[in-house]
């Protein structure tokens, strides 16, 4: 497990460009914290850094947004008011984002159906306090320079 500090909102979205530049086509990212922790901020980071020119907004009434302009693709879903991890596979993203990436918001329900190859972040505390993001990098993320990227960029 990594842990780092991100003092500010600005901090959490450097790290979400820093980790954009770690992903490869198929990867999936869990985002866990309350709300309010900086979860779509970090993944706006994400998107920052995969050349995406349009804005990340939350896609909680949606469920799951496409960013397809950037140098890959990234899904961004927010998993907050699905009730089943049926409705979840309804979606069909992961078949979907095995060209690009898949951000999950709130995606505790469905980890266990998730392939075990994944970066799961979560990210503690809320409102103006500093954020304490810990990364437990699984299957092909092992290998990947994690904590210097973003220490780097930090």
């Amino acid at each position: 497990m990594i842990v780092v500090q991100a003092p500010t909102a600005s901090d959490t979205r450097r790290i979400g460009r820093a980790l954009a530049g770690l992903t490869q086509p198929g990867d999936v990212i869990l985002l866990s914290g309350p709300l309010g922790a900086g979860k779509t901020v970090l993944a706006a980071g994400m998107a920052e850094g995969l050349g995406v020119d349009e804005p990340l907004t939350s896609p909680s009434f949606v469920l799951a947004r496409s960013y397809l302009e950037g140098f890959m693709p990234l899904y961004h879903a927010d998993l907050y008011r699905v009730g089943s991890s049926g409705e979840f596979e309804d979606l069909d993203l992961l078949e979907e984002a095995r060209a690009g990436v898949l951000v999950i918001e709130w995606g505790e329900m469905i980890a266990s159906r998730l392939a075990d190859s994944r970066l799961t972040v979560e990210i503690k505390g809320a409102g103006s306090e500093p954020r304490t993001i810990s990364f437990v990098p699984s299957g092909s993320w092992l290998g990947r320079p994690i904590e210097p990227a973003i220490v780097v960029n930090l």
